[in-house]
């Protein structure tokens, strides 16, 4: 369950892999699966080779991305790398707002 964004926010995050862009959405997120992540950021891009470069740098599987038939297809990042990811993309913001 998702939850701590407003629909602008999603559709901006939709908007920018549309245009081909590498984008990140950083919300709350409960799932019984990861009981100790209360967050998650999912990056996406419309072009998967691209997104799938961009994970290779932070050692990500091409196969852990999220394919969505619908589009909008993502990396879930949770916890320790997370942050880590989030701290290297300079996106402090995301840091700050949901207390990583």
């Amino acid at each position: 369950m998702a939850f701590g964004i407003d629909r602008r926010e999603l559709a901006e995050w939709k908007q920018q892999i549309d245009k081909g862009n590498i984008a990140f959405l950083t919300h709350y997120w409960l799932d019984e699966r990861f009981p100790d992540c209360y967050t998650v950021t999912k990056v996406g891009c419309r072009d998967l080779e691209k997104l799938a470069r961009w994970g290779e740098k932070y050692g990500l599987k091409e196969e852990w991305i999220d394919r969505r038939k619908g589009g909008y297809s993502h990396f879930d990042l949770l916890g320790r790398r997370q942050k880590e990811i989030l701290e290297k993309e300079g996106l402090q913001s995301h840091i700050q707002r949901f207390k990583l």
